[in-house]
């Protein structure tokens, strides 16, 4: 693997998503607390994505960047200047969530197990994306944290079930301190009625809070509860390893998002709200679930000891 003065260089191919940085950042930050990196952010214009990477002089601009020992990237419209920057410029590719060419392509796969890829020499399946969140040891039992989603394909939403649901949980838990957040998704109706029915609790709009305040928030919050649509959240609370408790949304049909959330369930990671209504949490998995630094110990594990080869 290449490196230079035994620090592994990483180029991080960055397609503008915040969800997709989100995982490629996850990964790379659990790789640098393992060991020296010198990660690089390549990040691709609209002329650069996709079939675009293929004109000529598309990635002329990396030329002046120290080769790489790793490419990392998520999101479909990275696969091909990924692997056309590793054929001109060396390094392995590292891809993140089920891409949309072979898996043989890549040097390395980490895919969610809910798109249903089954593990091969070159593919690690994950609980869910990978994230930058690290477990905390500063959890308070006395406080709280609640996200809301909103809408999305995969789950019917209403603003009266979910608003009924967070005021039980405060009501039966006033010896916590709670904050609630809503999301770029969540209906404007949700705000007007929680203000309507003025329960306890901080309400704090998505559009108040920044790039940082999530993840603050997550390592003293030892309950968080999570709208079931919001499927990132949820994986983001458990990694910072407290109770993590599902407010429920009725599926609108089976999707690979459905299906991760009822693993969840079934794993006892996480507790469906009528579960917590008759017996509170309980049985729950205590560990934190750490994905980013699990997949970063692998990737550095055949990075090491040469034990990785391409498929193909």
């Amino acid at each position: 693997m290449t490196d230079v003065g035994g620090t592994v260089v990483v180029w991080r191919f960055l397609d503008g998503k915040a969800g997709h940085r989100n995982q490629v950042y996850g990964l790379t930050e659990a790789l640098s607390r393992l060991t020296s990196c010198h990660l690089i952010d390549v990040v691709l214009s609209d002329g650069q994505k996709g079939l675009k990477s293929l004109w000529p002089g598309k990635q002329q601009h990396l030329r002046t960047l120290p080769a790489p020992s790793l490419i990392v990237g998520a999101g479909h419209s990275t696969h091909i200047p990924m692997l056309m920057a590793r054929r001109r410029f060396g390094g392995r590719a590292v891809v993140l969530m089920k891409p949309s060419l072979p898996l043989s392509l890549f040097d390395q796969c980490y895919i969610p197990a809910a798109d249903g890829i089954r593990e091969r020499g070159n593919v690690v399946c994950t609980e869910g994306a990978l994230n930058r969140i690290v477990p905390s040891d500063r959890l308070d039992s006395r406080k709280g944290l609640i996200l809301i989603g909103g809408p999305s394909d995969h789950f019917d939403w209403s603003t009266t079930e979910v608003l009924d649901q967070v005021i039980e949980v405060i009501r039966k838990s006033p010896e916590v301190s709670w904050t609630l957040t809503t999301s770029r998704r969540t209906p404007a109706d949700f705000v007007a009625q929680w203000r309507l029915r003025t329960v306890a609790g901080q309400l704090i709009p998505a559009e108040e809070t920044g790039p940082q305040w999530l993840p603050e928030q997550l390592t003293s919050a030892g309950t968080v509860w999570v709208t079931a649509d919001s499927v990132s959240m949820l994986f983001e609370a458990l990694t910072a390893g407290g109770n993590v408790g599902l407010l429920e949304l009725s599926n609108r049909k089976a999707t690979r998002v459905t299906r991760g959330v009822e693993s969840l369930v079934q794993k006892q990671r996480v507790q469906p709200f009528t579960q917590w209504k008759a017996k509170s949490f309980t049985g729950l998995l205590s560990q934190s679930l750490c994905e980013s630094a699990r997949c970063a110990e692998h990737l550095l594990g055949t990075l090491l000891y040469g034990s990785h080869r391409r498929a193909g």
